[in-house]
């Protein structure tokens, strides 16, 4: 065993895994620029009260999975945990409501939480999320579960099931748990031992539950839906019918309360089929009270944040990952003798700045083994160059496609020889 490890729960990304997370990378930015989001970024660490404000003191996120120190200033600052509150602390720092509203916004980057590692779960994580800030209508909770969608499709994610709910206003909520503080009384001592704090503290977020314990009792608690006003409901139906006139399928599912208190109306998770809630996603929802708590406006709100390891758990199970890979070296240097370092390492600049991909070999070994290493990483052509090529200008060029042509050619004339000869047909197909 090494004497160092990367800590519990948190992990690297190996050469081999980086074209997956690349791939990943690309399908959010292009996603993100379709619907017209710009990227924001925020800081790493924030200043605490940004997420016990929001988050809710009572929340797993602050009570148990925070990493929240004081830095050496005396003052108390969090590893960011989520990225809403982070991007609305922006919003209202640098005045973006004066910009055109909304305004719309997206960051991709790392995460922390003290979480229990398992499966696409860890206590480093990275998300790529959005946010659509200024506009209260339905339909900006329908854009942003399509950009959602949309993005998990790009990546070929189409099986995921999306469900969504409404939990109202504060005030609905508040009628709302005066219902399940009466139901969950007679259930209190079969509940599990986070699920009877929560009743004290926070009887909603019993709903989040995912202990075996609470299973049977939540099954029976009464729906929010049967608590939402005239008001919310209309909002909840503006939803539906945006998304049905866009074709996105849905299941509404009452028990999505999510675990963050800042969140209003809307809610929804996608997750993988007949996995029970264990493996979400992704999810998001329309949080219009959080701004006011972080000492801005009410302004409306919506968006969602998606783990990127938990994407790319599911390509792997679906087999989506397989196929891709680094992109191939277009040339490789083959450098000999003692001139030819040297001027290997200029022709190889010179093609870099014709826009090829190159690798440069290695000075010392023979022409056979770099032959060998140039096929292992897919290199489409090879140049020589040895002591008596180097003095002269010129690199003896050789495909590498099972046709063995080769061609002395000038450093200069080699980036307009290779584009020739990579636009005539392979001789070996």
């Amino acid at each position: 065993m090494p004497d160092f490890q990367s800590p519990r729960g948190m992990h690297d990304t190996l050469p081999d895994d980086s074209p997956l997370w690349s791939y990943i990378r690309d399908a959010a930015e292009r996603i993100a620029a379709r619907f017209d989001y710009q990227w924001i970024t925020t800081p790493i660490v924030e200043d605490e009260r940004v997420f016990t404000r929001t988050a809710g003191e009572e929340s797993d996120i602050v009570a148990k999975e925070m990493y929240a120190f004081d830095d050496r200033g005396g003052d108390r600052i969090a590893l960011r945990p989520e990225g809403t509150a982070g991007v609305v602390r922006a919003y209202i720092e640098h005045g973006m409501a004066s910009r055109p509203q909304p305004v719309r916004l997206a960051y991709l980057g790392p995460f922390f939480r003290y979480d229990r590692p398992q499966a696409g779960r860890y206590r480093q994580l990275h998300q790529f999320g959005v946010e659509l800030i200024g506009d209260p209508a339905p339909s900006a909770d329908a854009e942003v579960i399509d950009l959602q969608r949309s993005f998990y499709s790009e990546v070929g994610l189409f099986d995921l099931t999306l469900r969504i709910n409404s939990i109202g206003t504060p005030e609905t909520r508040q009628r709302y748990i005066q219902a399940l503080r009466e139901y969950f009384a007679p259930h209190l001592e079969s509940l599990s031992f986070d699920s009877q704090r929560r009743y004290e503290t926070n009887v909603l977020r019993i709903l989040d539950s995912k202990e075996d314990a609470d299973r049977e009792a939540i099954a029976g608690a009464p729906s929010i839906l049967d608590h939402l006003d005239d008001e919310d409901r209309e909002h909840f139906e503006g939803v539906r019918a945006c998304l049905d006139a866009i074709g996105v399928s849905y299941v509404v599912d009452p028990m999505i309360v999510r675990g963050l208190d800042y969140y209003t109306r809307t809610v929804w998770e996608f997750e993988p089929a007949n996995t029970g809630g264990q493996s979400t996603v992704g999810a998001g929802g329309r949080y219009d009270g959080l701004f006011e708590m972080l000492g801005g406006s009410h302004t409306p709100a919506v968006g969602f944040g998606t783990g990127i390891e938990r994407i790319a758990l599911n390509m792997r199970d679906r087999g989506l990952a397989e196929g891709i890979t680094h992109d191939p070296v277009d040339v490789m240097t083959i450098p000999m003798g003692t001139a030819g370092p040297a001027a290997a390492m200029k022709a190889a600049w010179m093609l870099r700045r014709a826009g090829l991909r190159v690798r440069n070999g290695t000075a010392g070994r023979s022409a056979r083994a770099q032959l060998r290493s140039a096929d292992a990483a897919g290199a489409r052509f090879v140049i020589i160059i040895g002591d008596v090529e180097a003095p002269r200008g010129f690199a003896q060029l050789r495909r590498m496609d099972g046709n063995v042509q080769q061609q002395q050619v000038t450093f200069e004339n080699l980036a307009d020889v290779i584009a020739n000869w990579v636009d005539e047909p392979d001789p070996s197909a």
